[in-house]
């Protein structure tokens, strides 16, 4: 039966590894797990596997010498490969007529899925239901289905080891983000240590994270515990990673290889077993594609990306939010008048959840925690409340814009995403991404059976 085959998956990386094998398990396979490429084809030997997914670039053996090597005793197995880079992208697209396919990092869980029922078939027991969703802290506001849909995200992948980069715009609340990965994984009982990169010049932050000892210099009069000392067990969560230096980023890649750092002024070598997390607002794809960040470290920090959709993609959560945050500032029970909340529901919220709250404390103030009227809102929600739908933001005219222009291309390729998204000259993480919104949104993504 197509549900009792069994997968292995190699890869040097082990939060990648047991993420795989986590989500793998769940859509009801059997998954073994293979940390080089010489000990997946000792397994092989062993046992019988029905596909092989495997990272291209690792120590030692490569999966593309894996790949070699498995086709002289195994030449009809369905092999999956993992790429990161694109100077390996033609080696694999010649190797796909051999019943090869691949995926780009970072991997979209959904899309692996896809690749897998392809090639083994769908189990005949697997059942697409949703990944339950751990009770909610007290003050987090989820209702509308693009939240619901990053709360199983979430859920899929806070049990594992595996880094995370989070994306999203100013202010939309990543750092949130952050907390249900930690309060949902085994570490909960762990530290949960944040750090704001952006907030230190280089030297400081340097000694944040990885401390330092007496006299190292001018200023340390004393023995520093740096971040990752202090978020051994735990969590260390390091927000506008974007903002980091070229000497940060050498010292962080050393620690995420092997777990090994050294205080400033020290030789001696220490170890941290924090899971990292990590957090921006910029385009990281394009700051490597410029040189300002290092490519590979971008690649072991973006195991799985997870997006923080702005407020304005989930609109049905603004009446709750407003609510929660005028309850928080309000000793009184505020309440929002009709039009106050039609105004809230009609802005375009470039801030985000911040200028949400800013806005809701200024009409606290100023309503005197009775009654939000649209005048206690800042001028231009009430101007826009008082405009009706004279003419769309501008932002929501360039979504517009954007959604038909990627649905147009997916239907000119067939809806083939790779050509797609080829077409766009997008990445098929981005263009992931993109479907996944419209499809919350009810529009076609997938041909008509």
């Amino acid at each position: 039966m197509s549900g009792q085959m069994r997968v292995l998956v190699v890869d040097d990386d082990q939060g990648q590894r047991d993420l795989l094998c986590s989500f793998l398990k769940k859509k009801k396979r059997l998954v073994e797990t293979a940390s080089s490429g010489e000990e997946a084809l000792a397994l092989l030997q062993k046992k019988a596997f029905s596909l092989l997914v495997s990272d291209i670039r690792m120590p030692g053996m490569s999966g593309l010498t894996l790949l070699e090597e498995l086709r002289k005793n195994f030449p009809l197995m369905p092999v999956l490969l993992v790429t990161a880079y694109p100077d390996v992208r033609d080696a694999v697209e010649a190797m796909r007529g051999g019943a090869v396919d691949y995926l780009e990092k970072p991997i979209d869980l959904d899309e692996l899925h896809e690749a897998v029922n392809r090639a083994l078939g769908r189990p005949e027991e697997e059942e697409e239901t949703a990944v339950p969703i751990p009770p909610l802290p007290e003050g987090i506001v989820a209702r509308s289905p693009a939240m619901q849909a990053l709360l199983q995200e979430l859920a899929l992948v806070a049990p594992s080891d595996a880094r995370v980069l989070i994306t999203g715009e100013s202010g939309a609340g990543k750092e949130i983000i952050a907390d249900l990965l930690h309060g949902w994984s085994a570490r909960k009982e762990g530290p949960l240590i944040k750090v704001n990169c952006a907030a230190l010049p280089e030297n400081l932050l340097e000694s944040e994270l990885f401390g330092h000892e007496k006299g190292a210099f001018t200023s340390a009069v004393s023995r520093r515990v740096g971040r990752f000392e202090e978020a051994d067990g735990g969590t260390l969560f390091l927000d506008e990673i974007g903002e980091i230096s070229p000497s940060v980023q050498a010292k962080l890649l050393r620690v995420i290889q092997d777990g090994s750092f050294s205080r400033i002024g020290s030789n001696a070598e220490l170890k941290s077993n924090a899971r990292i997390l990590t957090a921006t607002n910029r385009n990281l794809e394009t700051e490597v594609e410029e040189g300002r960040f290092r490519e590979d470290l971008y690649y072991r920090l973006n195991v799985i990306e997870i997006h923080m959709p702005p407020l304005r993609s989930h609109k049905q959560d603004i009446p709750l939010l407003a609510a929660q945050v005028a309850r928080e500032l309000s000793r009184g029970n505020v309440r929002f008048s009709p039009g106050a909340l039609a105004a809230l529901e009609d802005w375009h919220w470039p801030g985000n959840v911040r200028e949400l709250r800013n806005a809701v404390e200024r009409a606290v103030l100023l309503s005197g925690g009775s009654v939000i009227l649209p005048e206690h809102l800042p001028r231009q929600m009430a101007n826009a409340e008082k405009q009706g739908t004279a003419e769309d933001p501008p932002a929501t005219r360039m979504e517009e814009v954007e959604r038909t222009t990627i649905l147009q291309a997916l239907r000119e390729n067939n809806y083939v995403r790779t050509e797609t998204a080829r077409a766009l000259g997008i990445s098929r993480r981005t263009l992931n991404y993109r479907l996944r919104q419209y499809r919350e949104e009810g529009y076609q993504i997938d041909p008509e059976s």
